[in-house]
């Protein structure tokens, strides 16, 4: 059996993406590294509630701890339209690495089931990471199920947030300005 790692934004996230895999025969292992996530507060939330989550679905996490939101400001700054390239690259980035290191034969991410992220430059940047690492990259469209996901988070009374985690993404949400797609 392959040994898969799973990129995880958020509990919510995960759980169409989990089940997906599993329903494949693959048995994930859950990787939390989202330095893009502010306010520290959230972070915690986030990180917190796919802890417990993990745990009451039998799924193996590995968790990250740094809190890595200057790194993330350096990478963007100044060119803040363009964050999400720079997002997504640092986070699948870190998964390969990750991944390659730990004896993982390939990566995907619970990015993929937003239809709020711009699929096909997390697709390139997922690719590029896959090739810098040598580790392969498991390619899952897995949004036509984000609904069911975010459902069942609901029935379980998991934390919802409300924004991808980004300061950016804060401001839009408040702004009520719908986000570039695909600019980003």
């Amino acid at each position: 059996m392959m040994k898969t790692l799973l990129h995880i934004c958020c509990a919510p996230c995960s759980i169409a993406c989990i089940d997906t895999l599993r329903q494949e025969g693959i048995e994930p292992t859950g990787f939390w590294y989202n330095p893009n996530i502010h306010p520290f507060t959230e972070y915690k939330t986030r990180k917190n509630t796919l802890r417990e989550y993990a745990e009451s679905i039998g799924l193996t996490l590995i968790v990250q701890e740094e809190y890595g939101l200057r790194r993330f400001i350096e990478g963007v700054y100044p060119d803040f339209d363009h964050r999400c390239a720079f997002c997504y690259t640092l986070r699948f980035e870190e998964t390969a690495r990750y991944a390659a290191e730990n004896g993982f034969d390939q990566f995907t991410s619970t990015l993929f089931v937003s239809p709020y992220q711009n699929h096909e430059l997390m697709r390139q940047a997922a690719e590029r990471a896959a090739e810098k690492y040598g580790v392969a990259y498991l390619h899952r469209d897995f949004s036509p199920r984000f609904r069911e996901g975010q459902d069942k988070a609901r029935e379980l009374g998991l934390y919802m947030q409300k924004y991808c985690g980004c300061i950016f993404s804060e401001e839009d949400r408040y702004k009520k300005k719908p986000k570039k797609k695909k600019d980003a």
